[in-house]
């Protein structure tokens, strides 16, 4: 069960650190879990299990490649191996080797990657990922979680350790504001309805909740009732509550730190356009764009992601 914030407003401790003092506690208590770094036990705050846990930390360098084949090696020998690196490192840059030696090989591997989208800020271009959703849903038996925040995100790097396969965790490293009330649970595969609503359905993932929920209380001001879920689990997608929820409403609008491209909104509209749901939808996503350098802030609003642009496309499909 979960409970929503009383101050939106607050940010939580950084998803960075979250993961790493979350797997230092399972560590504590499963001698199977190791970790995996690739250079970056700084910016990561896995420097807490290198200390902690000297003899289960790998630090493998700039060598993601090398890093899941490890990490594979090590499955095959009964350990439950985590890794880290950028987004973009941890899906296109090992994709061959997390596919055939991962998830083909039956083998467990727990990927964090870090950072997606414009959370990724002044590391630019070479470091955005606006596509590792598309790529890890198109691989057999992989799962797929966006953190919205840090009470959710520590769920999940728990949920992880308990199983066996390929899981991908894309989370930023930064602090982001609160959604969830410590002691929240959640199900995998299982998205929530966070705000109810009868006019328009939003379905969001990771820290564009936040900002969905902010234009779902703007557009509740100008009589328009919109409903949030939180689809945290992007694969395997909850397809019945997107068909539950998508039942009589007016409109249904994605929202993803992504590309419209393979991601969040490309799963929904499978949904819909499978079962014959007739109702107005749109994708708001990255629209087929590299990445660039700037703030996050900047960023965000380069991209149209923001609040605003949620709540001009909602406006513009109710037309």
């Amino acid at each position: 069960m979960f409970k929503l914030t009383q101050d939106r407003n607050a940010k939580g401790t950084p998803l960075a650190k979250v993961v790493m003092q979350t797997l230092n506690d399972v560590m504590d208590h499963d001698d199977k879990v190791v970790f995996l770094e690739a250079d970056l036990a700084g910016a990561s705050n896995s420097r807490l299990i290198e200390k902690a846990h000297p003899d289960r930390f790998i630090q493998m360098g700039i060598a993601e490649a090398n890093m899941v084949g490890t990490a594979a090696g090590l499955s095959v020998e009964g350990f439950k191996p985590f890794i880290h690196t950028f987004g973009p490192f941890a899906s296109r840059r090992v994709y061959d080797q997390l596919y055939l030696s991962g998830a083909y090989a039956h083998n467990t591997i727990n990927v964090y990657g870090s950072d997606p989208g414009f959370a990724v800020a002044a590391n630019g271009g070479t470091h955005t990922t606006f596509e590792d959703v598309a790529l890890l849903r198109a691989m057999p038996t992989a799962v797929i979680c966006d953190g919205a925040d840090a009470v959710q995100t520590e769920w999940i790097v728990r949920e992880f350790a308990k199983l066996k396969g390929v899981h991908y965790l894309r989370a930023n490293r930064k602090d982001v504001r609160n959604i969830y009330e410590p002691g929240s649970t959640f199900e995998l595969g299982k998205g929530n309805v966070v705000r109810e609503g009868k006019d328009v359905l939003i379905i969001t993932a990771g820290q564009l909740l936040a900002d969905a929920l902010d234009a779902a209380e703007r557009l509740e001001e100008e009589g328009i009732s919109a409903e949030v879920v939180d689809m945290f689990t992007i694969k395997p997608l909850d397809v019945d509550l997107v068909l539950s929820e998508a039942k009589g409403k007016k409109a249904v609008v994605s929202f993803e730190n992504h590309s419209i491209i393979g991601g969040l909104g490309s799963a929904v509209a499978e949904v819909l356009a499978e079962n014959t749901v007739a109702v107005p939808f749109r994708r708001i996503g990255v629209k087929d764009q590299f990445g660039q350098v700037g703030t996050a802030d900047w960023l965000q609003k380069e991209f149209g992601l923001t609040a605003d642009d949620l709540i001009a496309t909602v406006k513009e499909l109710l037309k």
